[in-house]
């Protein structure tokens, strides 16, 4: 495999350039190699020095995550950011992020692996996010319990960060947005779901969800955002032919 071919395979999956004006992340190519081919894609939620690392060890010659190393605005190239970027340059590791489209992709993205966990059929868009429904939500194919919810989404059974029992005890519809989308529970209260599952949890939205009576898991951050990135490594393994690799660093988070 080369750089440039592994681009084309992700922007013609990924849909890329559809959020190029809504998301902040730099996806595609953050940093190329030197053009060199190899026969190893690593996988990978977060951009950050241990993954370099232990790709690079596993003999990777690109590293796909979710989060990258560039959002918006260019980087000084001191420190830790330096840093990184020695250790993908002096590795020859070419580096490759996909934020939104990854989140929102029907078919591999974080969200709708969610929504096939849980068993959520009937499915459609959800949570509007500068324009655009990120998420999905619809009926669950049995009814559901919140502590059963748990333990379907929960990657390598790790505890979420927080579960909000308030309202049924069996829940019959459910929305997900995968990461940091606690504020988004105004959106599921309004839409009439019985469960709402997103990443991180948020004291601003603590009482609102307890008066509605609604349930709602903060599965962590990191481990919603797993799936898609699973998904991804395993469409490149299937249709490209090529050895994969995740390297799991969790934030707890």
């Amino acid at each position: 495999m080369k750089t440039h071919l592994v681009d084309t395979f992700f922007r013609n999956l990924l849909a890329i350039e559809s959020f190029a004006s809504i998301d902040s992340s730099l996806n595609g190519l953050q940093v190329d190699n030197d053009g060199a081919e190899f026969g190893k894609l690593a996988f990978a939620v977060d951009a950050n020095l241990e993954t370099f690392k232990r790709a690079a060890a596993a003999g990777a010659g690109l590293l796909f995550v979710h989060h990258g190393l560039f959002w918006g605005a260019p980087l000084r190239v001191t420190g830790g950011h330096r840093e990184r970027l020695r250790v993908l340059l002096d590795r020859n590791l070419a580096l490759y992020a996909v934020h939104l489209p990854l989140d929102q992709h029907p078919e591999v993205g974080n969200n709708a692996a969610l929504a096939e966990l849980l068993g959520i059929e009937n499915l459609e868009p959800f949570g509007v996010y500068h324009g655009r429904k990120i998420g999905y939500k619809g009926t669950l194919a049995a009814p559901l319990t919140v502590e059963a919810a748990v333990k379907r989404i929960s990657f390598a059974d790790r505890p979420p960060l927080g579960v909000f029992p308030f309202g049924k005890t069996e829940c019959r519809t459910a929305a997900v947005i995968s990461g940091g989308a606690a504020g988004e529970a105004a959106q599921a209260i309004e839409e009439g779901v019985d469960l709402y599952v997103t990443g991180e949890a948020s004291h601003s939205v603590y009482h609102q969800i307890l008066e509605s009576g609604i349930n709602m898991i903060a599965g962590g951050h990191y481990s919603t955002e797993v799936w898609g990135v699973r998904r991804v490594m395993e469409k490149c393994a299937t249709e490209l032919n090529v050895d994969v690799e995740f390297i799991d660093v969790p934030t707890g988070l």
